[in-house]
């Protein structure tokens, strides 16, 4: 009897899981469930826009439903229009790969203030997530973001960037007026830790050399003799002085935020201390916050892990195990979530050949009480749609709303639409 491997999540580390298993098991069903009508998650809806070359392993994803057998179900949320008891009772193997949305808060004062916005909130909005709030008001002429990671440095590119500059994202024709109109004179990104401790990668830092219209600053670098951390302080380095342009861009570190304060409800200025102890307070218009991650959802990732035998291993439970960021919170790169995967997809496969296999028919069952959901050639249709008749530097202009992608995932070829 076929055995058979559910996955709640279709990006990334889901992605490179079921390429995993059916590379080693060909013979294995594998059905990838996602709570939104189209595939490939933070490859869609979490790369920057501008990094298209990061979005074509969409490309390498495509041939696991196309090419190796894998089945699609979007618009599935686990939780709500099935459970997670029932997706175990139907596979032999069931994988929570649905990553991490919401923002890690500071909890610092006057974190509730208008124009603090954390980077989820942001990019979700800006790369036209069908759930994500709308876009906010102009951020204004002084925006502070606290963070060093890689996220902080897409969101300061974004901003920094000239709507020229912007040709051959996708990014969307709303995001794209916003940022135009977003009135931006100074940016400042923040970070707690020196920059030897920064979470960036060099080459992102190195990027920011590219930019036409700003004037780039770093206070505080510092030194190190880590071969690591050194390549980061050069990356600095290199951008330090570039440009001459009217938007000024400054790196700090040492800052470790203690307030936000404002007047009327908006935030006006932020409160840090340094490594002397001293308060430092820079003004600002908008605050974004990009320090990480952390479950939201219909998923109990804290009580699933938490009970779990072998989190580290990703096995939660007999037959139920976590992949990539649901299981080891916000860090890694995308291709580091190929090895991962390639572990856990060899874990899975020696796992389940101990127990007897689950009937195919309880599956079937399942797919039939999920009436409402995408599948691959509805994902297909919507991919169509939305890479026709573009503009001329735009390589893709998505459908932002969760209506319109459905009424397109659902046409018939029968209604010759």
């Amino acid at each position: 009897m076929k055995r058979a491997v559910a996955i709640v999540g279709s990006g990334p580390s889901g992605c490179y899981l079921a390429q995993a298993l059916l590379k080693a098991a060909p013979e294995l069903a594998v059905d990838m469930f996602d709570a939104l009508p189209v595939p490939y998650g933070l490859v869609r809806y979490g790369v920057a826009a501008d990094h298209q070359g990061t979005k074509a392993v969409t490309r390498q994803f495509a041939r696991l439903f196309e090419r190796q057998g894998a089945r699609f179900a979007g618009n599935v949320t686990v939780g709500r229009d099935v459970t997670l008891e029932a997706l175990r009772a139907a596979y032999d193997a069931v994988v929570i790969a649905a990553g991490l949305s919401g923002d890690r808060r500071l909890g610092i004062e006057g974190e509730a203030l208008d124009g603090v916005i954390g980077a989820g909130r942001l990019t979700r909005a800006l790369y036209e997530h069908p759930d994500a709030d709308p876009l906010p008001p102009p951020l204004g002429p002084r925006v502070i973001i606290m963070g060093n990671g890689n996220v902080a440095i897409d969101i300061l590119r974004l901003l920094a960037k000239t709507p020229e500059e912007l040709a051959g994202s996708d990014l969307g024709p709303a995001p794209s007026k916003w940022l135009a109109e977003s009135g931006i004179a100074e940016i400042d990104i923040v970070g707690r830790s020196p920059a030897a401790q920064a979470r960036f990668d060099a080459v992102m830092v190195k990027e920011l050399a590219k930019l036409g219209g700003v004037t780039i600053r770093v206070e505080g670098a510092g030194e190190s003799d880590d071969a690591d951390a050194r390549k980061k302080i050069e990356a600095l380095e290199s951008i330090d002085g570039h440009g001459s342009g009217p938007r000024c861009i400054t790196f700090r570190f040492g800052l470790v935020p203690v307030a936000l304060e404002g007047r009327g409800g908006r935030v006006e200025q932020a409160r840090f201390r340094n490594a002397r102890g001293e308060t430092v307070t820079l003004p600002c218009s908008a605050f974004i916050t990009a320090i990480g991650f952390q479950a939201e959802g219909s998923l109990p990732r804290d009580a699933l892990i938490g009970a779990a035998a072998d989190p580290e291993g990703g096995s939660l439970a007999p037959g139920l195990y976590a992949a990539g960021w649901f299981r080891r919170g916000p860090r890694g790169t995308i291709p580091e979530n190929r090895a991962d995967a390639q572990e856990l997809a060899t874990r899975i496969l020696a796992d389940i050949q101990e127990a007897s296999p689950r009937p195919a028919q309880e599956r079937e069952a399942l797919f039939r009480r999920l009436a409402g959901h995408v599948c691959y050639e509805g994902w297909k249709r919507i991919d169509a749609a939305e890479t026709s008749e573009l503009p001329q530097d735009r390589c893709r202009i998505k459908i932002p709303t969760r209506s319109a992608m459905l009424a397109l995932a659902h046409q018939t070829r029968e209604s010759g639409q």
